[in-house]
């Protein structure tokens, strides 16, 4: 009697552990998932990463790719904690959405508020609005030409009409970019000439206007 009571006991625990495993992973990737709602570069730092993911080895590939220099080997140990960090996270996240790619960037060895700062991701006030014509008639009409109906799916990459990606780095205009980027492809289209146009020109002008 007394081990068919312990067997049953036993198999209770079981049933009980597997239930609260299966718990605590569903709120694990509920806290991954809402982590993602608000834009985060690195997890808040751990000791638990897998060592299977060789931190040491693509930290040193990481330095010199990015040419990457510390002051200090305390500087050098601490980026060297949010690096695993970062590699940790991009394993979770890896798993929760392998049609994305989550991985090792320039960025990898900065802490969120780094990061933003680093890329100017803060509020900050528009500190004055261009005037524009409320008069659609007042709008220029450009020249237009017959194209080929596009189908399903359209890739100027493949008509090379887009120049390649630029890095904005630290710069606070992705307007510049994006407007530069709509010209290029329209004067290729119009044209057949791919021209780079100039960020910092309209960066450096745009007061004038």
């Amino acid at each position: 009697m007394d081990r068919l009571f312990l067997l049953s006991l036993l198999v209770s625990l079981t049933q009980l552990s597997s239930v609260l495993a299966s718990t605590l992973g569903d709120v694990e990737s509920a806290s991954i998932i809402q982590e993602d709602l608000s834009f985060r570069q690195v997890v808040p730092l751990d000791d638990d990463v897998d060592p299977l993911l060789n931190a040491d080895h693509h930290f040193s590939l990481f330095k010199k790719k990015y040419g990457k220099t510390y002051s200090t080997q305390e500087e050098d140990d601490y980026r060297f904690s949010v690096f695993k960090a970062n590699l940790h996270r991009a394993k979770r996240h890896q798993l929760l959405d392998p049609s994305a790619v989550h991985g090792i960037t320039k960025f990898s060895d900065l802490t969120p508020s780094e990061f933003q700062q680093r890329l100017h991701l803060g509020h900050h006030k528009q500190k004055r609005r261009l005037s524009v014509s409320a008069e659609p008639n007042e709008a220029p009409i450009l020249p237009t030409r017959d194209l080929p109906s596009p189908g399903s799916a359209l890739d100027y990459r493949q008509w090379g009409v887009v120049t390649p990606v630029k890095d904005e780095g630290s710069c606070r205009s992705s307007w510049a970019f994006s407007s530069t980027g709509a010209v290029e492809a329209a004067n290729a289209l119009a044209s057949g000439d791919l021209v780079s146009l100039s960020e910092q020109q309209l960066v450096d002008c745009v007061h004038k206007v």
